[in-house]
Parts: structure tokens; C-alpha cells; sequence
């Protein structure tokens, strides 16, 4: 379905925005080529649809591990904001995610309800943000107005009585239809199994759009949301053993005094797109999001009677922090002006995009509260004395960048396009802490190449190959008494992938085969705080090296629909002086594979009925960074019965769905954070029962 007015239709020159068409080619503007087909462009790239959100019952970011065997929790800890680890490196919360195509801070709880597919790039990505953590990109991309009208709501309940409700309203109005909206509401009661974790959540979202004429577009979104939920403290080594997997029901934030995390978000977009003719185009976006956070938690964190402290005592008991953080405020605001078209050089086509992107961050915090106030038990049983006085200073921060950056996908022929693309950054970074000690500044200029070559074989069947460039900043912390060199920025982290693949597929198939290798330059300042050295010369300390093999495919045929996806990382950290006992180890929480699956099978006796499942494997994986202890392969499935019906002339979709289906007991990921191991159990088996009806 074309969202464009009919009387447009035979000569429109802005591009059509596809709603609601399962069989159209997927296209992903996180890659940067968003005109181009998914399966065209040289970039290992997974589109997760509003479609898809729904049935799983996704919630949250950690939710869309599911989807891809490249993707992986990295400190998903419930209750909080989330993490992700994608080709086995951390995306950097502050740079590595984008909405609408510009940067936002993931640095809060972010909704799912009112956006219509979920991007996550995979691998480098220099030609697309100016500076960001290796592994990949996630793009939200909101709902938009309808061409047809939408009167939609959803119930939704499990096991411990969470219930949902949600509404999904859209539209077009006005002479020639020319204006459109999309209101999302949202309503949920939070009460997992996990105890002592009972919360709420609202999200208010409207998105717009004017139709001027059939050469200009100007399109307005904003979303409000708020999310009120303590978080599930992990738990850890005790002392040099590993556990047994625990009951995911016991929280161990779960104190009398233990205060719910607080997050709230306004954020909006205002984007307008102009033709110039049929071949060439230009928009202009504007982004502003405000965060207020109140992070609270009944800290657990090593064990002062033995002398660890990355890890809990042996008899199971640990030291007890009272950690609060109130009235974090993050504040960012981006603006972009692109230019799009085509040119032909005698038989040469060129696909050009020229972009500008300023973005400013300016997060302010409060003194803080980080006190110690007695021991823990992993039995949640342990009783001790809030102490919420703010002894501990916090850091203030801000940020301005100017990107330019230019794409070029040059075609040679029907069978060959070569890729390029240049992106310059200018960065103005400082820091102060919250009493006005610790100031640090640095400015510095960034440039990162990508370039890729691809061959159409026959068929839909294509070749690539791509090199790419990206970059990290780090600066020394302002500590004197640690560190030598105090407050100094570091040279520019230069990260860099080889990637070549194979994509394909014809009717209801299609694969996908990828090889890369990530090499990126890594510091010794985790080593030196985590392991005391004092004093410390902040600088380079080796690589982290990441070889890995993709394979996915999908195929639907009759009553069926299969997928599957694999991943096989051999990660390695090399070079290190400052610690010599990793070199050669697999980095902590990185499995060594990984294999999604999914099955869904039609019913033939029942008209409307599908079943489906979902199996998850992940492969054993590093708890300490010397390889002495890991974390045992784990296998998950999933199931669910999808019922699509009428009842009085409303079309309706029932679900039942369990997630962890055997109940199985396993530790889920093993996060090295904060100079601390954390083991977190996967969650216990979840019922859940959805209706939705389409009015």
C-alpha cells in the first residue's frame, strides 16, 4: 500500500512510503543507502517489523536479541535501561543508537509501542555516526500515518497479572486528504514473576504529517513516556566458584528502603522533504530529547572480607551499597540537512547523498548517594539500614559535533556498483565534576572511509565485499592520584572491518552468508582501574581482534514459515602489556556461537490459527577476563498459538504464548561491568495472552 494521494500517483517525485506490505523488499535507512533495497546494499543489516514486535511481545531493546544471532545481552539487567553486544563488542549507549535516523541517548527506557520497525546495523560504522563503539547501529523508526483508516487496540496480560492496554489510531483528513496522523497510547501495570519488581509505564505518542503538494512533505512526531520500575540487582561469582543457576523470582534489590528507578522522556522530530525534479531531492530534520532519570538501587558489589571486589564472598554474602542518583537530566538536540539524487556520467550511474549533522549534549546530574551499609545474602534475606546522604560526586557533561559526510553508489553496469562513502567529524567534548573540580576539555577532528564492491550473480544472488573505518575518543580520567597523564584525550580509537558476503534468495527465500573481522585498538584504562595500578599511564594497550561467520535464511512455502540464524565469533584480545594474562582469551560475556531459530506452521483444519516457536542458543562464554571460569551453553525454546478471526465484523488476533517453555534454569549472560562480575539468570517460564481488534 502506497501512502500518496491518489491524484499525485502517475508523477509524484518524493519517494512513496510503503505501509503495511509484507512482500515488499525491506529497505533500512541505518545503512545510509535507504533508497536501495536491504538485500542490494553490501552491509549485513536486520530489519525487526512492528509485525514482529507484536507477536513476541517485545517490550524492550533486550527483547530483540531473539531476532538475530549477532545480537547479545550485555548487562541486561530488568527494570533498566538496556544494553545489547552485536559481532561480540557493547554498543556505547550514548553514541551507538539513533531515532528517526538521528543520535539519541539510550540511556533510558525507550518504548516500543509506537514505532514501526526496529534497524540494528552490524559491524562498523563510520559512514554513518561520528563517533560510536564498533559493532553496529539500532535505528527506531516511528509509526507514521496511514493511508487507509486505523482503529486498533490491545490487551495484553501474564502470568503474575501485567496487564497492557494500547491504542493504535491513524488516519488522513482534509482536502486531497493531505493530512495525516498517528496516535499511540500506551498503559501498562508491571508485575513480573521476578519479586520485588512491580512497576508501570505510560507512553503518549502522535505522529503528523502535511502533504503541501506533490513535490513537499513536512512531517512532525513527538513521544512522551514515563516508566517507573525498581531494577534486578545480578548476582555474581562466589568467591573463585560458580553457582548453580538461581531462581530468576529473587530479587536482590529488595530492601525495605529499595526505591523504584524513575525514567522520563519527551522526544520529537519535525523533518521536511522537498523535490527539486523527478532525479534529485532535499530534507531537513530537526530532534530534540530531554531525559530525567532518578536511578536508584540496593547496590551489591564485592566482597571487602575477602578482598574481592569484582565478585561476591564464598559463603554468599556480599557488601550492600545504598546507590541513588536523582534528577539526572540528559538533554540532546541534532539537526540534518541532506541532499539526494541521481547522476549519469556517460554510461556510469551514480547514487550521491550529501549530509550535514550537528548534534549538542548537555547532561547534568547531582551529588549522589554511594554508601555502604552492611552485608548481603544471594538468598535475599539480609535486612540492613538505608543511608541515602549524597557523599559522592558525579559528573556533568557536554558535547558538540559537526558531521559532513558524502555516499556514492557508483554503477557500472546492470551487474557491478562499487560503494563509497566519507564522513568528517569535528568534536568539542568537556567534563566537570558536579563540585567543580576535575574540568577537562578536548576538540578533535575525525575522518572515517568506507568502501565496498558488489557483483550480481545470476539470479538474485549477490557478491560483496566492503572495508571500513570506525572511531572511539577516550579521555584519561581525572584522577592525579592515579594516573600520570590525568584528564588527556587519547589518540582516536580507530576501529577497522574487512567484510565480504554472499546474499541471495527467490520467491519465498532468501539467505544471507557473511565473513568479517573487526580489529579495534583498546586502552589500558579498564586495567588500570580495575586491577588498582597506581600509578598509570593512560595509552594505547593492544587490540581486541573479532573474526566471525553469519549465515541466516528465511523461507515460506504453504502453510510454513522457517528461519534461522547462526553466528560463530572467535574474539581475542591481543597485545596487552598492562595485562598479559588475557592475550589470547576470549573477551567476558562474547558466546562463541550463536543459533536462532523459528518455526510457524498454519493450521490446515482451523482457518486462522498458527502456531509458532522460537529456539535460542547461545554457546559457553568468558566470566573472567583470564578464561579461568565460563559460563555454560544454554538453550531456550518459545512457543505460541496465533488466532486470527472475525467476531461481528472485527477483525481480531488472539495469542497465547510461554516463553521458556521447560522452565529451564541457566545463566544468561555474564557482564564484566563496572569493574565487577554479574551473573544473570534467565527469566522463569512466562505466560502471556494477548487480543488485539482492529475496528
Amino acid at each position: 500500500m502506497l501512502a500518496c494521494n491518489p491524484l499525485w500517483a502517475q508523477d509524484a517525485t518524493l519517494k512513496p512510503v510503503t505501509v503495511n506490505d509484507s512482500t515488499a523488499a525491506p529497505q533500512a535507512d541505518v545503512t545510509g543507502f535507504s533508497d536501495v533495497p536491504l538485500r542490494e546494499v553490501p552491509i549485513s543489516a536486520t530489519v525487526v517489523s512492528r509485525e514482529q514486535l507484536q507477536q513476541s511481545g517485545a517490550r524492550r531493546l533486550a527483547d530483540l536479541t531473539q531476532f538475530d544471532a549477532s545480537v547479545t545481552d550485555a548487562y541486561n539487567s530488568p527494570g533498566y535501561w538496556d544494553y545489547l553486544s552485536i559481532r561480540g563488542f557493547t554498543l556505547d549507549n550514548r553514541f551507538n543508537y539513533r531515532r528517526e535516523g538521528l543520535p539519541i541517548s539510550a540511556e533510558t527506557s525507550i518504548p516500543l509501542d509506537n514505532k514501526e520497525r526496529i534497524e540494528i546495523l552490524k559491524g562498523t560504522s563510520g559512514i554513518q555516526a561520528g563517533t560510536s563503539a564498533p559493532g553496529g547501529l539500532v535505528n527506531y523508526v516511528v509509526k507514521r500515518p496511514t493511508q487507509r483508516d486505523l482503529r486498533e487496540v490491545r490487551l495484553e496480560a501474564t502470568s503474575r497479572a501485567s496487564v497492557l492496554a494500547a491504542a493504535d489510531l491513524g488516519g488522513r483528513f482534509g482536502t486531497d486528504r493531505a493530512f495525516g496522523y498517528r496516535l499511540n497510547m500506551a498503559a501498562e501495570q508491571l508485575r513480573p514473576v521476578t519479586r520485588a519488581l512491580d512497576g508501570e509505564r505510560q507512553l503518549l505518542a502522535l505522529a503528523a504529517d502535511w502533504r503541501i503538494n506533490r513535490d513537499s512533505v513536512l512531517e512532525a512526531e513527538i513521544e512522551w513516556s514515563h516508566k517507573r520500575q525498581p531494577s534486578q540487582a545480578g548476582y555474581s561469582l562466589l568467591g573463585s566458584q560458580l553457582p548453580a543457576p538461581v531462581d530468576p523470582r529473587i530479587n536482590l534489590n529488595n530492601q525495605p528502603w529499595s526505591l523504584p528507578s524513575v525514567f522520563d522522556a519527551f522526544t520529537g522530530t519535525l523533518r521536511f522533504e522537498q523535490a527539486i525534479n523527478s532525479q534529485w531531492r532535499w530534507s531537513a530534520q530537526l530532534g530534540s530529547q530531554t531525559l530525567k532519570t532518578d536511578d536508584r538501587l540496593a547496590y551489591a558489589f564485592g566482597c571487602g572480607a575477602e578482598g574481592n571486589f569484582d565478585r561476591y564472598c564464598t559463603d554468599g554474602t556480599f557488601d550492600l551499597y545504598d546507590f541513588r542518583s536523582d534528577g539526572e537530566r540528559r538533554r540532546q538536540q541534532a539537526a540534518s540537512v541532506q541532499l539526494k539524487g541521481r547522476l549519469s556520467t556517460g554510461t556510469v550511474a551514480h547514487d550521491l547523498s550529501l549530509g550535514l549533522l550537528t548534534s549538542q549534549v548537555r547532561n547534568r546530574f547531582n551529588r549522589q548517594a554511594f554508601n555502604y551499609v552492611g552485608t548481603g545474602n544471594v538468598q535475599g534475606t539480609a535486612v540492613v539500614p538505608a543511608d541515602p546522604a549524597l557523599t559522592d560526586e558525579s559528573t556533568n557533561r557536554d558535547e558538540k559535533s559537526v558531521e559532513l559526510s558524502v555516499q556514492d553508489a557508483i554503477r557500472w553496469n546492470d551487474r557491478f556498483t562499487t560503494w563509497l562513502g566519507l564522513r568528517h567529524t569535528r568534536l568539542e567534548r568537556d567534563s566537570v565534576r558536579t563540585n567543580g573540580t576535575r574540568p577537562t576539555a578536548y576538540s578533535d577532528g575525525l575522518t572515517t572511509p568506507w568502501l565496498a564492491a558488489s557483483y550480481k550473480l545470476q539470479g538474485d544472488t549477490t557478491v560483496y565485499a566492503s572495508w571500513g573505518e570506525g572511531v572511539e575518543s577516550q579521555v584519561v580520567p581525572n584522577r592525579a592520584a592515579q594516573y600520570t597523564n590525568a584528564g588527556v584525550a587519547l589518540p582516536a580509537l580507530k576501529s577497522r572491518q574487512l567484510e565480504v558476503g554472499l546474499k541471495g534468495g527467490q520467491g519465498g527465500w532468501g539467505w544471507q552468508l557473511a565473513a568479517f573481522q573487526i580489529k579495534r585498538p583498546m586502552s589500558n584504562l579498564d586495567a588500570c582501574s580495575r586491577l588498582g595500578i597506581t600509578p598509570c599511564l593512560g595509552r594505547y594497550d593492544g587490540e581486541a581482534v573479532h573474526r566471525g561467520l553469519e549465515a541466516s535464511t528465511q523461507w515460506a512455502g504453504g502453510p510454513w514459515r522457517l528461519g534461522a540464524g547462526v553466528t560463530l565469533i572467535d574474539a581475542k584480545r591481543q597485545g596487552s602489556t598492562a595485562e598479559p594474562a588475557i592475550n589470547g582469551k576470549r573477551p567476558t560475556n562474547v558466546p562463541d556461537n550463536v543459533l536462532r531459530a523459528m518455526a510457524a506452521w498454519k493450521v490446515p483444519a482451523v482457518q486462522g490459527l498458527e502456531w509458532q516457536a522460537q529456539l535460542s542458543r547461545e554457546g559457553q562464554r568468558n566470566v573472567l577476563p583470564d578464561g579461568s571460569i565460563t559460563l555454560p551453553a544454554w538453550t531456550r525454546l518459545d512457543t505460541a498459538l496465533h488466532y486470527d478471526t472475525r467476531l461481528g465484523g472485527t477483525a481480531t488476533r488472539w495469542t497465547l504464548g510461554i516463553e521458556n517453555l521447560t522452565d529451564k534454569r541457566y545463566w544468561k549472560e555474564s557482564p564484566y561491568q563496572f569493574g565487577h562480575v554479574y551473573l544473570y539468570p534467565g527469566a522463569a517460564r512466562t505466560l502471556r495472552l494477548s487480543f488485539t481488534a482492529s475496528l
